[in-house]
C-alpha cells in the first residue's frame, strides 16, 4: 500500500472531524478548513490508489513478459554443435 494512500486517509478523517466540529460549534471558518483537508486527503488517497495500480499493472506486465520468454525458450527447438 502506498503511503499516500495512508497520509490521505488521516487526512480525510481529520478533515471530517474539524468540519463537523465547525458545524457544532456554527464556526464558518473551521468548517471550511476541515473541508479543505477533507478534500486534500481524499485527493491524496486517490493518488496513493492510482500508484498502486500502477505498480500492480507493471508487475503483471513483467511477469507476462518472463512467462513469455520462459515459453519460447521451452517450444524453440535447440540447435546441435556439429
Amino acid at each position: 500500500m502506498d503511503k499516500d494512500r495512508v497520509e490521505g486517509k488521516v487526512k480525510d478523517i481529520a478533515g471530517r472531524a474539524q468540519r463537523q466540529a465547525g458545524e457544532w460549534t456554527g464556526d464558518a471558518e473551521t468548517q471550511g478548513k476541515g473541508a479543505a483537508k477533507q478534500a486534500e486527503g481524499k485527493l491524496q488517497n486517490a493518488l496513493g490508489k492510482a500508484k498502486d495500480k500502477i505498480k500492480d499493472l507493471s508487475e503483471r506486465a513483467g511477469d507476462d513478459v518472463e512467462t513469455e520468454a520462459e515459453d519460447e525458450e521451452s517450444t524453440t527447438p535447440r540447435r546441435r554443435a556439429s
